[in-house]
C-alpha cells in the first residue's frame, strides 16, 4: 500500500508551470514525443513540449497534451528526477536544473494532473510515462548503452611504453566478466575513426594487419560483433548500427580477424618532438576554465579577440568538432549554461550546427550573434575524450579529512627497479605545483599548496624522493615538471613535506582591458598630497628624495575594473586575524601584493614600477541577478564573488604608476594580478595584461592593449614595435 502511494505521488509531482532547461548534447531532432513507443501507448494520450516566452529551445515551461488539451503542471513535490525524465522525453540527455513560479509565463486550459485525482487515473498516467521514457532512453543510443559500455585497445606485441598512451592494438569490448573482439569482415575507415575518438585520439591511421595476422591466428578469440557501420561522426560505438553474435559471443569471424586499429594521439600525448611540430593544434580554438584536461569554456579567435560560443542547440556533435581540433578525441560531454564560468568580451557563434565530420569549429553553420540574442551566463563548454595514461597511479595524498587533501606522495623506483612510496620536499612548493598534483589525481583544481604537513603524518612514509619541483602549473604530472635530479633537502623530516587541498571549483580574475585604454592620463600631484601613498611604499625611490611637502610626482593613472569569471568565490589567502588596518586609507588590507604594474622599455627592463602594496578586495558590483557578499567597510568579508567585479577608480591613492624619472619615448604597460599566485585560480595565463604606451613628455596614450597569454609568443607577436623597439618576454 505504501508503495503504491509513493508511485502515485511520483506521478502527481510532473505538474504546472514549471521551467525546464534540458541538456544540449542531442543525438537526434529535439523532440520525439509524438513517436508511439509500443502499440499499448497511444501517441495521442500524452504529448509533452516546452512553452513560454521568452525562451531558448531547452527551456520553457512544461505543458503535457491530454485528453485533447494543453495543459500545464503544478510544481509541488517536484525534483530534479522527474526534470530528467521530461527532458529525456523530449529528446535531450538529462536536465541541468529547473524552477518554479512560472518564469515563462502562466499556462492556458485546464491543470488536469493534481492531487485531487482519483489514484487509477495517477497511476495510468504514470506507468504511460513510464513506458515512453523507456522508449526514448533506448532509442537514442546514449553512450551508456549496456551492450557496448567499454571499449580497449590491446597491444599484442610487446607492452605499452610508460607514460606514454596506448595507440595501436585489437579493439576489445566489455563482455560479462571479460573482453571480446569484433569481426573486421566490412570494417572501415569511419569505424576507426570512432573507435580512435572514444579513446581520447583525434585521428586514425593506417594499420598494417598482415603484421598482426599469424599472431592472432594462435590466439583464442571471442567475437561479439560481427558487423558495424559507423558514419564516422558518432562519439561511441554503441552509437553506431551494431549486428551482435546471437545468441552470444562465438570463435569464428569467416574470412576475417579481429579489428586491429590505429590512432593518431595529438600532440599533448606525444614524445616524438619532430612529429609533435608537424601535427599542429588550432590556434584560433581554446578551452578554459577547465580542472581537467580536455575541458573548458569553448572559446573562439576573431581580430586578434577571444570570445565565446552561444549554447542554442549546443551538441555532441558540435562538441567533438572542438575536441578533435585541439588534439583530444570525440566529446564526452556538451555542457551548457556556463557550466566551465563565464568568459568576457565577444559572443562569436550561436546555434553551431556541425555534423561532426569537419575540420574546425568555423567550417561549422552557426548563426552570427545580437545583443539580445545570448549572454554569458549560456556560454558552451565541453568535457573530451582523453587517451588513458595511468597517471593518476603514481601519485596519492594521505592524512586529510577528505579525499581532497593530504600529504602528497610520490611512487619511485630504486636502481634494481623496486618500486616504493616516498614524499616531496616542501621548500619549494607553490600553488603551482599543487594545481599539477591536483590535475594528476583527478580532483580538480589547487585551493592550497601547503610545505607543512606535520597535522597529516598518518602514514609510515618518511624518505623523501623528490625536491627542488617547479611547475608551470599546466603540466599533466609532477615527473614533467622540473626537478632536482639527486634529492637535496634542508628540511628533509617529514613534516615538512609538500601537501595538498584540491576543489572541484576555483575563481578566476581577469582585468577589464578596454577601460585601462579608455581611462589612462598623466597627473601632476603636489607631495603634500602624498604622504599616505609614501607610507604604502606607492612611489618611485627617488621620491624619498624629493624636498617633501614642496614639488610634485608625475603620476600615470588609470582604473582597473577586476573581473570574477571563475566558479568559486576569490578570498583572501590571509584569515582577517592577519589582517592590517591603514589608517591612511581607513581600511584592512587582505593581501600583501594584489597587482604589479609596470612600465618596461625597449630592452624589457622596468623603467617604472607601481604595485598594490596591499589591498581590500570587495563587490563594487555584480552582473543582473547576482548579489554582492564582500564589502570592506566595518571590517566586513573582503573577496570578490563569483560575476561580481572590485573597480578601483582612476583617483583612487596608489592606482598609478609614478612616471617622474621617465623619459619620452615608446614603451610597453604591464598589469599582472595575483602575481605571486597567493589565491588559487582556475587559470593563471589571463592574470596578466599588456598595451603598447607612447609617452611625448606631456601626454600618454594607451592602445593594442591586451589581456591573456600575456607572456606566451603568440600574444608578443600582436604589440606593435616601434623603430628600435624589441619585445621580450617577462616573467
Amino acid at each position: 500500500m505504501e508503495k503504491s502511494r509513493h508511485t502515485r505521488q511520483l506521478a502527481v509531482s510532473l505538474l504546472f508551470g514549471l521551467w525546464l532547461p534540458c541538456c544540449l548534447t542531442q543525438t537526434t531532432a529535439p523532440s520525439r514525443a509524438s513517436v508511439a513507443p509500443t502499440p499499448s501507448v497511444a501517441p495521442q494520450q500524452l504529448k509533452v513540449r516546452l512553452a513560454g516566452y521568452p525562451r531558448k529551445h531547452n527551456e520553457g515551461r512544461i505543458e503535457l497534451f491530454y485528453k485533447g488539451e494543453w495543459g500545464t503542471i503544478c510544481d509541488d513535490d517536484f525534483s530534479i528526477a522527474n526534470a530528467n525524465v521530461l527532458c529525456r522525453q523530449l529528446g535531450f540527455v538529462s536536465a541541468t536544473g529547473w524552477t518554479h513560479s512560472a518564469k515563462y509565463g502562466n499556462g492556458q486550459g485546464q491543470s488536469p494532473f493534481t492531487q485531487s485525482h482519483g489514484a487509477s487515473f495517477i497511476f495510468e498516467l504514470h506507468l504511460n510515462l513510464f513506458f515512453i521514457v523507456l522508449f526514448f532512453c533506448s532509442f537514442q543510443a546514449q553512450v551508456d548503452e549496456k551492450k557496448v559500455e567499454e571499449v580497449r585497445l590491446r597491444p599484442v606485441v610487446g607492452t605499452a611504453r610508460r607514460k606514454l598512451p596506448i595507440t595501436e592494438g585489437v579493439v576489445e569490448v566489455k563482455h560479462k566478466d571479460g573482453w571480446a573482439q569484433i569481426c573486421d569482415v566490412g570494417w572501415t575507415v569511419k569505424n576507426t575513426r570512432v573507435v580512435c575518438g572514444m579513446l581520447g585520439f583525434p585521428h586514425e591511421r593506417k594499420v598494417n594487419k598482415n603484421f598482426y595476422k599469424l599472431y592472432l591466428e594462435r590466439q583464442k578469440n571471442l567475437y561479439l560483433l560481427r558487423s558495424v557501420a559507423c558514419l564516422g561522426s558518432e562519439v561511441h560505438l554503441a552509437a553506431c548500427p551494431l549486428e551482435f553474435n546471437k545468441p552470444n559471443a562465438t570463435a569464428t569471424c569467416t574470412g576475417g580477424m579481429p579489428v586491429v586499429v590505429s590512432c593518431m594521439p595529438g600532440p599533448l600525448f606525444m614524445q616524438n618532438s619532430s612529429l609533435k611540430k608537424k601535427v599542429k593544434v588550432s590556434s584560433n580554438v581554446r578551452l578554459k576554465g577547465g580542472a581537467r584536461l580536455g575541458e573548458g569554456r569553448v572559446e573562439v579567435l576573431k581580430d586578434n579577440e577571444w570570445g565565446t560560443v552561444c549554447d542554442d542547440r549546443w551538441s555532441l556533435l558540435s562538441a567533438s568538432v572542438v575536441c578533435r581540433e585541439l588534439g583530444f578525441g570525440s566529446a564526452k560531454e556538451a555542457l551548457t549554461g556556463a557550466r566551465m564560468g563565464q568568459g568576457m568580451g565577444p559572443i562569436y557563434m550561436n546555434e553551431v550546427k556541425c555534423v561532426g565530420n569537419e575540420k574546425s569549429i568555423w567550417n561549422c553553420p552557426f548563426k552570427n550573434i545580437t545583443a539580445e540574442d545570448c549572454q554569458h551566463m549560456e556560454d558552451a563548454a565541453v568535457r573530451c575524450n582523453i587517451p588513458y595514461m595511468g597517471l593518476e597511479n603514481s601519485i596519492r595524498i594521505t592524512g586529510g579529512r577528505s579525499r581532497f587533501e593530504g600529504r602528497v606522495e610520490v611512487l619511485s623506483s630504486d636502481a634494481n627497479g623496486t618500486e616504493s612510496w616516498g614524499l616531496i620536499c616542501g621548500e619549494t612548493w607553490t600553488t603551482r605545483e599543487a594545481m599539477v598534483a591536483c590535475r594528476q589525481l583527478g580532483l580538480g583544481y589547487a585551493n592550497q599548496g601547503l610545505q607543512e604537513t606535520w597535522y597529516w603524518d598518518s602514514s609510515n612514509v618518511t624518505e623523501m624522493v623528490m625536491s627542488g619541483v617547479k611547475c608551470t602549473g599546466s603540466e599533466m604530472a609532477l615527473s614533467q615538471c622540473q626537478h632536482h635530479k639527486t634529492v637535496n633537502c634542508q628540511k628533509a623530516a617529514a613534516k615538512f613535506s609538500a601537501g595538498v587541498i584540491c576543489s572541484e571549483t576555483a575563481s578566476d580574475l581577469v582585468l577589464n582591458a578596454s577601460l585601462v585604454e579608455q581611462t589612462v592620463y598623466i597627473e601632476d600631484r603636489p607631495l603634500h598630497m602624498l604622504y599616505c601613498a609614501a607610507e604604502e611604499d606607492c612611489l618611485s625611490k627617488s621620491a624619498a628624495k624629493a624636498n617633501w611637502p614642496y614639488g610634485h610626482r608625475r603620476l600615470l593613472r588609470f582604473s582597473s575594473q577586476i573581473h570574477n569569471v571563475g566558479r568559486a568565490d576569490f578570498k583572501p589567502k590571509a584569515g582577517r586575524h592577519s589582517w592590517v588596518w591603514h589608517a591612511c586609507h581607513g581600511h584592512y588590507h587582505s593581501m600583501d601584493v594584489f597587482t604589479h604594474y609596470d612600465l618596461l622599455n625597449a630592452n624589457g627592463s622596468k623603467v617604472a614600477e607601481g604595485h598594490k602594496a596591499s589591498f581590500c578586495l570587495e563587490d563594487t558590483e555584480c552582473q543582473e541577478g547576482v548579489s554582492k557578499r564582500y564589502e570592506c567597510a566595518n571590517f566586513g568579508d573582503q573577496g570578490i564573488t563569483v560575476g561580481c567585479w572590485d573597480l578601483y577608480r582612476h583617483d583612487i591613492d596608489c592606482q598609478w604608476l609614478d612616471i617622474t624619472d621617465v623619459r619620452p619615448g615608446n614603451y610597453i604597460m604591464q598589469v599582472v594580478i595575483n602575481p605571486n599566485y597567493e589565491v588559487a585560480e582556475s587559470d593563471f595565463t589571463n592574470n596578466g595584461m599588456k598595451c603598447n604606451c607612447k609617452y611625448d613628455g606631456h601626454r600618454i596614450w594607451l592602445h593594442n592593449c591586451h589581456i591573456g597569454d600575456a607572456f606566451s609568443e603568440e600574444a608578443e607577436k600582436r604589440f606593435e614595435k616601434y623603430p628600435g623597439q624589441i619585445n621580450n618576454r617577462i616573467s
